[in-house]
Formats: structure tokens, sequence, C-alpha cells
């Protein structure tokens, strides 16, 4: 029997074609249903459409269905449309009509809309600290390897000396925007829906104000018709905040394919770190890479699969916004994957040292020679004709030393200065203020 069931059944092949992969999505969302129904009912006592007798009755089993799926106990009945019906009935079961109250004031809309602001705000902070450790690895890296020079490129050219302090601490300050765009996201998402009931509010006098304090919102979706709307767009600006930290991760990954491969011969790794071949038995092949890349790869695809699954939908609910669970929430587990694994290969990175003093590298240094004449009092462009002409004639002559010092260079990596930036952003988050209220609600 569905909730809004009335004396007829749907086809099985309606029903199956509706439901989909809804209820294994759903599974992401038990634990954040629970939190919305906890916030709901206190609100919903306070208006006098529960008794003081109902509401500790009411919290006690909904902290218990909690417990229960913190520890792993909970799954969803075959006859269960979805994760609120299954709650909603074990309450009934537990306490009878009383159980069935939980409904009031609300629609499933509003109820999904919260689950949903609840579950990506969770992710975006569990991401942040996934973040963190991988960011601080990088930086220890770049500080470790300032010295060791390697080749920079330009069109995939030879340019000029770069280093592998720079190279670490460029995907380092990478992650500090990502970083901020993930914060613009839990800005959007950090916003209470709870109340807008079907999209166009209700005529109970609920206490929007009241169940935003209690889920530790930072304010409302003021106007339930935007609220719904929200729906979809919410979803869409997480994806691309995800998308943002999966193409550093993509980018690095790629750059470790090329600096692992023989004819650059950059780095290494212990064989245990790499696959080998079926038939080639010199092989030591970077999947681990290869797999972030592709992994995040498809995770730059969301926001444009979100946007398209929402092109030219009118205001209102609209069906088509269920399929966005089964894209989006995987993906947060997928990332995190990655940045652990990211984590682990660049840990036991080994660099190899000297790789300039190949003469092949030489012409990488042409640019240090234009501006040892320039500081000499020769003009930028007749210094510049001057070592391009040496270069033709092959009379040009080059010093492998680097003196870079401004910051942001090999000499002045801007290691403090990067960390701040992250720590800056990182402490904007109102993770504290967000886990107070949780707490409060499951006291």
């Amino acid at each position: 029997m569905k909730l809004w069931q009335k004396d007829k059944s749907s086809l099985k092949e309606v029903e199956r074609f509706t439901v989909g992969n809804d209820r294994d999505m759903d599974m992401f969302l038990a634990a954040f249903d629970v939190l919305g129904s906890l916030a709901h009912i206190q609100m919903l006592q306070s208006i006098g459409l529960l008794t003081k007798n109902e509401l500790p009755r009411l919290q006690a089993e909904l902290k218990n269905i909690y417990t229960d799926i913190e520890e792993g106990k909970f799954s969803l009945r075959e006859d269960a449309e979805d994760i609120h019906s299954q709650i909603e009935w074990l309450l009934t079961e537990r306490l009878g009509d009383m159980g069935k109250k939980i409904h009031s004031a609300r629609s499933r809309n509003d109820q999904v809309l919260v689950d949903i602001k609840l579950f990506l705000r969770n992710e975006i902070e569990e991401l942040v600290k996934a973040i963190q450790p991988f960011f601080e690895l990088l930086q220890v890296q770049s500080e470790k390897h300032q010295e060791h020079l390697l080749p920079g490129y330009t069109h995939l050219q030879l340019a000029m000396p770069s280093s592998f302090g720079l190279w670490f601490g460029a995907y380092a300050e990478s992650l500090v925007d990502d970083v901020i765009t993930l914060k613009a996201a839990y800005d959007v998402v950090n916003k209470n829906p709870l109340g807008s009931a079907a999209g166009y509010g209700s005529s109970f006098p609920v206490n929007r104000a009241l169940t935003t304090k209690l889920l530790g919102f930072d304010d409302l979706n003021y106007n339930v018709v935007y609220a719904q709307m929200g729906r979809g767009k919410a979803e869409r600006i997480t994806a691309m905040a995800l998308a943002n930290v999966a193409d550093t991760l993509s980018r690095m990954a790629m750059d470790a394919c090329l600096y692992l491969n023989q004819n650059f011969g950059f780095i290494s790794f212990p064989p245990e770190l790499t696959t080998g071949s079926s038939i080639m038995p010199h092989k030591k092949n970077p999947d681990v890479f290869e797999l972030i890349r592709s992994h995040c790869n498809r995770i730059k695809a969301l926001p444009n699969e979100i946007m398209l699954m929402t092109t030219n939908l009118p205001s209102g609910y609209h069906r088509d916004l269920q399929l966005l669970k089964e894209h989006l929430f995987p993906a947060f587990r997928t990332m995190k994957d990655c940045l652990e694994m990211a984590g682990l290969m660049l840990s036991s990175v080994e660099v190899k040292q000297d790789i300039l003093a190949d003469e092949k590298y030489k012409y990488l240094f042409s640019v240090e020679e234009v501006n040892k004449l320039v500081l000499q009092g020769i003009p930028f462009r007749d210094a510049y004709k001057k070592v391009g002409l040496d270069i033709e004639s092959g009379n040009f002559s080059y010093n492998t030393s680097i003196h870079h010092t401004h910051e942001g260079s090999i000499g002045h990596l801007g290691t403090a200065e990067i960390k701040q930036q992250m720590q800056h952003v990182v402490d904007s988050f109102p993770f504290k203020n967000v886990h107070s209220a949780i707490s409060k609600l499951l006291q």
C-alpha cells in the first residue's frame, strides 16, 4: 500500500519503472530522514498538532530507528515504497495511529528536499575533511622537492625550468580554490526548505524558523515555490564543486602517467603500487592514476548531466528530479576513494634528481640566458634576438643554476601562505554549529 494510494493500484510495470533505483538511493537518505522528522515533530508539538505526551514517545522511537541506521541494522521492507514510508510504518507499528501524525503539515516533496539538503551538507563536510590530509601531503612533498628541477612545458614542448616543489604546490593551491567552491555549494545547500510542503506552503501555522534552528541550517529557503525550484539547482551547484575537485585530481593523474612514462622518466613508484602485463614482463603500469583520471572525468560530466535532466522544467515538482540522486549520490564515495588513492601513491613517489643535467633539456634555459643579458643592460628584444641566433647557429651556452626569488616561484614557493588560505576557507564552514544542533536534536 502506498501513502498516496486510494482504491486502485498502479500496474506493476508502471510501479517498477517509476520507482527505478530510488529505493537503493533512499538508503543514502535514511539517517537524514529521521533527523528531519525529529525536527518536524518538535515543531508540530509547538503549534498544537502533537500533544506533549505524544512528542517524547515519537522522539524515542525515531532515535531508535536512527541508531539502527547508524549500526547498519536498517533496511527497507519489500512492500515499502520509499524511506519515508518505511519510517512512518515503523512508527505506526510501534505506536499505533500516533505514528501517522508525523506527516501532518508536510509533503513528501519538502521531506525529500530537506533529506537531500542534509545529505549534501554532510557529504560536503566529509569531502572537505578528505581533502585536507591530501592537501597537507602535497605541501610536504612540495617543500621536500623544492630544489628538484624538472622541465616545464607549454604546448607539450620544452618551455622553462620548473621544479617538483612547484608541481606539488600547484595542486595544493588548486585544492584551495576547489574548497572555496565547495563552501559556495555548502552555502546554497545549508538553507531549510522544510515547510514548503508540495511547493505552495501550508494552511497550518508551521514554524519554519524553529525547524531551521533545530536542524542547524543557516537560514530558510523563504519562498515556498523557490524551495521546490531549488531542487536540481542545489544538486547541480554541488556537482560543479565536486567537478572542480575532480578536475584537479584528473590533471594531476595525467601528469603522473606522463612522468612515469619511460620517455619522461621523472618519477617512479614501488612495484606494489603499479600493475604488470600478462605478456610483457617489464611493465609497471600506472593503473591507479589511470582509474583516478577516468573516475574524475566521469564526475566532471555530472554538472552537465544534471543540467540536461533539468532542462526546460517549469516550476513545481517533477518526477525527473528523482533520477538526479543515482547520478550524484555515489559520486561522493568515488571522489573520496580517488583522494585516498592519490594520497597513497604520492606518499610513496620517488622523484628522479638531476633531470635537467641531460643536454636534451638545455633550451629550457634560454630565457634564463636572455634575462642575464637584460640584467647587463641589453634591451630585452635585442637579448632575445641574440640568444635566438645563438641557438640557430649552434653556439648556445647555458648554466643550470636557477635563482628565482619572487612569490610563488621555484625559490619562494609560498607554502605557508597557501596553507593559510586553505585554513581560512575551512574555518569559514559552520561545521561546529551544525554538529551542535544535530547533537541536541538526538539527545
